[in-house]
């Protein structure tokens, strides 16, 4: 058993060599292989983060890859036996060359899968630039300035091949120009260019003759006139030797002048010379003397200057020191109250004791002030039935909806009676009520008694109820 679970391990590990032995991908300097998986495009190669890659199948799941394979090198594309046309529509052959290389392999992945399908989209670029360009000018300008050419394809053609990623690394040359079929253009061309120099060919012999025998009229007469040259170069040397020989005695008297002046200007120099280097050394040392005397006066400064300082900083300390303790004898009753407030808020029982203690404090605040109105008002209660509490609870209750209420149905009842109607139609100055009125006053004053009745079955509040504030309180810290 134990055998058995031992050679599983090792076939998985044999397998796994194998893989990748089978597997691992290299990629040459001059080569780029960009892959796809997945989830991402890698470029690997020189000039990229690795040159080394699995090359998994691509129909394996999770790491199959695919892998377009762009070389990084320059190539040449030919371009040969291609029909083009001058301005005039007159036809003949071109051979061009042209020499790229690829400048963003992963643009080119994207719009090619191979090198052939690049090439064939390079070479449709080539042959467009070169019909354009040809179609401008006619043969002749053509056969002349094929270099020029040659720039004006390139140019045409670079802003096409950055969409490739592709870049020129050389001009294009424009090869070759010959006929097409059924045509003698440019053997014309070529004709009238050979008569022509055979033309300049016989004019240039004959140049050349006639300026051979020129020069020979020319050297004869350049020998006569050498002849006669001479013998006046001789009378001017001799003349030039007794005037050299004036000059030179008399530039040798100037020069000894010139030399006794040179003398006694040196002299002169070298006196100077000694009275400016006294006057620099007495100059050096009166700058030493006074340099001596700053750096003393300096050092007393300076040490005046940090005795004020150490003096200051020891006021300064000890200012800092009393404004200190003064700072934490004012802080600690804060900090009391603070460390109070936090364990209030965290005790629920004792913010309800405070709170009920407030609400005690403002109720009697609130019945001081109540009972000292009442005291200043003038108000009579009158009740009707059988104790003064049956009428109303309080005498709050004047001022509230049931009081209210009750002295409506008081002056309703009243203003029934005929004697009532007649009072109150003298004081108010209104008609009094016939019967049919009073039918309806009495159903009015059925439904008030009724509102009235619903009005004193309804719970009341509790003078604390109603007064109490509510206290709200927030721990501090």
């Amino acid at each position: 058993m134990s055998f058995e679970l031992l050679v599983i391990p090792v076939a998985l590990l044999i397998l796994a060599v194998i893989l990748s032995i089978l597997l691992r991908r290299v990629v040459p300097t001059n080569m780029v292989h960009i892959v796809q998986s997945r989830k991402k495009t890698t470029s690997y190669g020189t000039g990229h983060k690795s040159n080394v890659y699995w090359a998994w199948p691509s129909f394996v799941p999770l790491l199959g890859v695919a892998v377009i394979k762009l070389p990084v090198s320059n190539f040449d594309l030919s371009l040969k036996n291609y029909d083009a046309y001058d301005t005039d529509r007159v036809p003949f052959i071109v051979d061009v060359t042209a020499f790229f290389a690829i400048k963003d392999t992963n643009l080119a992945a994207k719009r090619v899968e191979s090198v052939d399908e690049l090439n064939n989209q390079l070479r449709l670029i080539v042959q467009g630039a070169v019909r354009k360009v040809l179609a401008s000018a006619d043969i002749n300008t053509i056969m002349l300035e094929r270099s020029t050419f040659g720039d004006q394809f390139t140019e045409e053609v670079r802003d096409q091949l950055k969409e490739w990623g592709v870049e020129s690394v050389k001009t294009m040359e424009l090869m070759d120009i010959r006929d097409a079929n059924d045509s003698n253009v440019i053997s014309n061309i070529m004709a009238m260019k050979k008569s022509a120099i055979e033309k300049e060919s016989r004019v240039e012999v004959a140049k050349n003759r006639r300026d051979s025998e020129q020069a020979e009229i020319d050297a004869k007469r350049d020998v006569d006139v050498s002849t006669q040259d001479a013998l006046l170069l001789v009378g001017q040397r001799t003349a030039d030797k007794d005037k050299a020989v004036g000059i030179a005695n008399e530039s040798a008297r100037q020069e000894i002048l010139i030399a006794q002046k040179l003398t006694a200007e040196n002299d002169m120099a070298v006196k100077k010379v000694e009275i400016v280097r006294q006057a620099e050394i007495t100059k050096e040392e009166q700058i030493v003397a006074a340099s001596q005397d700053k750096e003393t006066k300096t050092l007393i400064a300076e040490g005046d200057l940090i005795k004020v300082q150490r003096d200051a900083d020891g006021v300064r300390a000890m200012g800092e020191a009393t404004a200190e303790a003064e700072k934490l004898f004012q802080l600690a009753p804060v900090q009391a109250k603070i460390a109070l407030a936090k364990e209030i808020g965290a005790n629920e029982g004792f913010q309800n004791y405070l709170q009920n203690i407030e609400a005690i404090d403002a109720y009697e605040i609130v019945g001081s002030h109540q009972a000292q109105a009442l005291q200043n008002a003038d108000v009579k209660v009158i009740a009707n039935s059988g104790s003064s509490t049956g009428g109303m609870t309080q005498v709050m209750d004047l001022f509230s909806s049931n009081g209210g209420t009750q002295i409506a149905s008081a002056v309703e009842a009243f203003a029934q009676s005929e004697f009532g109607a007649d009072i109150l139609s003298k004081t108010l100055k209104t008609k009094p009520p016939t019967a049919r009125t009073r039918a309806k006053a009495s159903s009015s004053k059925a439904a008030t008694s009724k509102t009235a009745t619903k009005a004193k079955a309804k719970p009341k509040a509790s003078p604390a109820a109603k007064t109490a504030p509510t206290i709200n309180y927030k721990p501090q810290g």
